[in-house]
């Protein structure tokens, strides 16, 4: 993707989206990173299904940590790797209520402390809960920025790094947002749909597709 197609790829995006959300289902800084730390190789619609009950009885670190063990497993079983999702989440209580008032700490280092936190969710929280602009990149987010040539990498940290270079600034607080979204219901994975994409003008991938289809369509049509 060339720099002056950048622009127009974000500012499509803005105008289908102006307000993009996450589809994670929360109320609280607290349920934010609870559902974000459960959501890790698994779906928000999966996360969203185990949390509804969850949030309902424990909104808090303490009410989390009352359910100790064995109950917090069965209200997430649901989800994959839910037992050390859950082992990761009771001891993230604890911290958060031994070490910061049962508070969300704000800083990036703090949050990465907290077992089951990685760079991705500290990312998120300090995006969605804070309104920093940061950039999460995920499975989705890593398949557009590499597949659309916007910020190719070989690693997820790679693609951050690229995103934030290149990601204009007034577009920077919702980029991952609406990166997600494009990637999990447009440029999907197995089979993008790039005929009906509405930033292909500026795609690399879409156009070389778009390019090769046409060909194999001349070409039967001269037959």
């Amino acid at each position: 993707m060339k720099t002056e197609d950048i622009e127009p790829f974000f500012a499509v995006l803005a105008a289908a989206n102006p307000q993009p959300r996450s589809e994670l289902e929360y109320t609280s800084v607290f349920e934010l990173l609870a559902a974000v730390l459960l959501s890790a190789q698994a779906t928000d619609v999966g996360v969203n299904k185990a949390t509804r009950r969850l949030f309902a009885e424990a909104p808090t670190p303490q009410a989390m940590l009352a359910l100790g063990l064995d109950g917090l497993q069965e209200r997430i079983r649901t989800i994959g790797l839910y037992r050390s999702k859950a082992a990761h989440l009771l001891e993230t209580c604890r911290i958060l209520v031994d070490r910061h008032g049962a508070d969300v700490p704000r800083e990036r280092a703090a949050l990465e402390r907290l077992p089951g936190v990685g760079r991705k969710t500290a990312n998120v929280v300090l995006n969605v809960a804070f309104g920093a602009p940061t950039i999460a990149v995920d499975t989705h987010v890593f398949r557009v920025a590499n597949r659309t040539g916007l910020a190719p990498g070989r690693t997820p940290l790679e693609v951050e790094q690229g995103l934030e270079r290149r990601v204009p600034e007034h577009y920077r607080r919702d980029a991952h947002h609406w990166l997600i979204l494009h990637g999990r219901y447009v440029c999907t994975a197995r089979a993008p749909h790039c005929s009906t994409c509405a930033v292909n003008a500026w795609c690399d991938y879409a156009a070389s597709t778009i390019r090769a289809q046409s060909t194999t369509a001349k070409q039967r049509d001269e037959r």
